[in-house]
């Protein structure tokens, strides 16, 4: 891989971002040379202490407007688009913006392009964040064909919006509400993640025109997980699932105690956000899952009562 990336142009559109920072920092190490294309190039800095001389530049874009894009695209070898939202303009978000940067990708004669969706992507999706993802791909497939399409499951990892939320819940609540009980999650790590893609964007003989779905090694329902979270941070807590009348009212008020959920985010979880039986995954992409139990006990030990010097207590 590093003789096929070795200085090569990379352009990541949401580089700054959680995975956009682990994307970068395997281009960078396979010998790449890194275009962070970011809406807001403050975020973008944070990218900055990776890599070596050089290998770093940073453009304005807002996938959303074509122009911008084609900007930022021009010159590349490769462009890998991660940008997501998880409430706000889904269609021009998921769905515009993913159509201008398969766009300008086919354009500029780049030779690959990864485009980042998620499980749950489906015209018939019951979210319209499921429903935007879907018309995001459809229109990347029709203006760059040989697009590798990754579904990621739910990322985690050091500074992610999913255990360190409800870790956070479960050290400051007597009794956790669970919304969406039942719900299975399949969730993998971000690091693994990262690697995927550069995987593909590498290799598009191999991976070109194709659509992968990421998940770790373990499936887990909702309330599995805040209890294995809650253990992870020995905060022994009583766990109750929130029937869905109720589950439904607090999404629609758009609150829940400590952590907001919107009516679209509720939506999503009368699905389950696994991978399809017999859909290629990261084996195929040449990467072996993380274990949660392997790394996140590295960052879950802050909501310890006494953080890294805490055992396991009742609180």
């Amino acid at each position: 891989m590093e003789q096929v990336m070795k200085d090569s142009l990379v352009t990541v559109f949401g580089g700054g971002g959680f995975l956009g920072r682990h994307v970068a920092q395997a281009l960078m190490e396979g010998g790449a040379r890194v275009r962070i294309a970011q809406r807001e190039l403050a975020s973008a800095m944070r990218v900055q202490p990776l890599g070596g001389l050089g290998q770093k530049q940073y453009v304005a874009a807002d996938i959303r407007k074509p122009q911008s894009v084609a900007r930022a695209v021009a010159g590349s070898d490769m462009v890998i688009n991660l940008v997501g939202v998880l409430n706000g303009d889904f269609e021009g978000t998921h769905h515009d913006g993913a159509a201008n940067v398969a766009k300008a990708a086919a354009d500029a004669g780049v030779r690959a392009l990864v485009h980042v969706s998620a499980i749950g992507a489906d015209p018939q999706s019951p979210s319209a964040y499921g429903r935007s993802k879907a018309a995001g791909e459809e229109a990347v497939r029709a203006a760059f064909p040989s697009a590798t399409i990754i579904r990621p499951s739910i990322l985690f990892g050091p500074e992610d919006q999913f255990l360190n939320r409800f870790a956070q819940l479960i050290s400051r609540l007597p009794v956790v509400p669970v919304i969406g009980a039942s719900t299975k999650f399949q969730p993998v790590y971000v690091g693994d993640v990262a690697q995927a893609i550069v995987n593909a964007v590498s290799d598009p003989g191999a991976h070109g025109g194709k659509t992968y779905e990421l998940g770790g090694p373990r499936q887990l329902s909702m309330m599995e997980l805040n209890g294995w979270i809650a253990k992870a941070i020995g905060r022994e807590r009583g766990l109750v699932a929130v029937p869905a009348p109720v589950a439904s009212m607090i999404a629609k008020l758009g609150f829940l105690p400590g952590a907001p959920i919107t009516q679209d985010q509720y939506a999503m979880l009368q699905k389950d956000n696994v991978v399809s039986p017999g859909a290629p995954g990261l084996a195929e992409l040449g990467v072996a899952p993380t274990p949660m139990e392997a790394v996140a006990q590295n960052w879950l030990v802050r909501y310890r009562r006494h953080g890294r010097f805490a055992g396991r207590v009742k609180a």
